[in-house]
């Protein structure tokens, strides 16, 4: 009689014993032959199933940046501070009519000119004025209902400067003696600072600590402790602080009242931390 033993890993099956008993030529006294050509399965023990154990911890890992989703706390921080400005930004023009474009123009270059002037006069530095806009315009007379045709009437020239100004002492002085040179357009006045580094560190300084008091409450309110930070996003910029623009021009006795109040920086930062429990 012969014997075969097959494994259940070679013959494709898992946790089972294929024994084969086959005849082999006739029988002998005392020995035992198969009575039929099939083979007789014998299945072993089963193997073992894996054991689940719930709420384990999760594996160990020495990844560098392997961290548990739900060990991760975002925070929104704010940081403001405020400074008295030392320069301030004036946009002021001159607009000019004229019954051709060339008259216009013409109007323009020369009250253009005594601006240019009068702002030398104020130590204002030929480098802080700059030009922002420049448009000559014709202009038309849409109250014709016989045609229906607008009619021209003329063209319109406006220039437009944005200049900076340094010295704030003589802020109002600089407004009035443009506006006495034929100045007779202005669109805005702002303040600020010339270097304003120090003052947006400053304000990444405080939001930054405000971000981390919080997360240290947020963590010990929880059972946790802040383990590291693990991004860091900015966003934010000047914040202008109400201030006073400049109102009808008076007479040159007595200044144009500015006041410059203070201007600030804020910004913002978006902070990820991971948490872990304390080690006690």
């Amino acid at each position: 009689m012969t014997v075969t033993y097959k494994s259940g890993l070679m013959a494709g099956f898992s946790g089972l014993a294929l024994v084969t008993l086959a005849a082999c030529g006739g029988g002998q006294s005392g020995e035992s032959t198969a009575t039929g050509s099939e083979p007789v399965e014998l299945a072993a023990a089963s193997a073992p199933e894996p054991t689940i154990t719930p709420n384990a911890d999760p594996i160990e890992t020495t990844h560098p940046n392997s961290i548990q989703p739900e060990t991760t706390l975002s925070i929104s921080a704010e940081g403001s501070v405020n400074r008295e400005p030392d320069i301030a930004f004036l946009n002021a023009g001159v607009q000019t009519q004229g019954s051709t474009a060339q008259e216009a123009m013409t109007a323009n270059s020369a009250a253009m000119n005594g601006v240019f002037d009068a702002l030398t006069a104020a130590d204002v530095d030929r480098r802080d004025m700059q030009t922002s806009n420049f448009s000559l315009q014709p202009q038309y007379d849409y109250s014709n209902r016989d045609n229906g045709q607008p009619r021209l009437t003329g063209y319109q020239a406006s220039n437009q400067l944005t200049v900076k100004v340094r010295d704030l002492d003589n802020l109002g002085e600089t407004m009035d003696a443009l506006v006495s040179a034929g100045g007779n357009t202005f669109s805005g006045l702002n303040f600020a600072l010339e270097d304003d580094r120090a003052a947006k560190n400053a304000a990444r300084d405080i939001a930054m600590k405000e971000a981390i008091a919080r997360a240290e409450l947020y963590a010990a309110a929880s059972g946790y402790e802040v383990a590291r930070v693990v991004t860091i996003a900015e966003s934010g910029g000047m914040r202008p602080q109400p201030m006073a623009m400049m109102a009808e021009a008076r007479s040159m006795d007595r200044s144009t009242p500015i006041a410059s109040g203070e201007v600030g920086y804020s910004v913002t930062v978006n902070v990820v931390f991971e948490l872990r429990k304390p080690a006690n």
